[in-house]
């Protein structure tokens, strides 16, 4: 099994972005806090709620798997924000990291489905 809890990995943070990730962490939208308190909160890897990565705040992301999850609300269905979200994950996919993005009708309609492609990702 490979050394999930590899220490020598780092990631840009910008600190000028914590006052936004706590206020995000106390405002999560129903799709977030779902993710979270049913399934990530006790997943058997840590995962930190609302991130800093380099200038971009991420939604979930899992240290030892190099994992950002990402939930999507409307504001992502339009060009500008496709073309946003192409940019943003292909920058933290150049860190190394795997993005998963579900919108916000998967996380509270199909929830299990959800899981099942968030477990898939564990190394056996």
């Amino acid at each position: 099994m490979p050394n999930l809890n590899n220490s020598d990995f780092h990631l840009p943070y910008n600190p000028a972005l914590i006052s936004k990730a706590k206020e995000l962490r106390q405002n999560m939208t129903p799709a977030e806090k779902k993710l979270w308190y049913q399934y990530l909160r006790t997943f058997k890897f840590k995962v930190l709620r609302q991130r800093p990565i380099d200038y971009f705040i991420v939604d979930f992301y899992c240290p030892s798997l190099k994992l950002v999850i990402e939930i999507d609300g409307e504001s992502h269905f339009t060009q500008d924000g496709q073309d946003y979200d192409q940019a943003r994950t292909e920058r933290l996919e150049g860190y190394g990291l795997q993005v998963l993005r579900f919108t916000n009708q998967q996380v509270l309609k199909d929830f299990e489905n959800v899981c099942w492609a968030i477990e898939g990702l564990i190394p056996p």
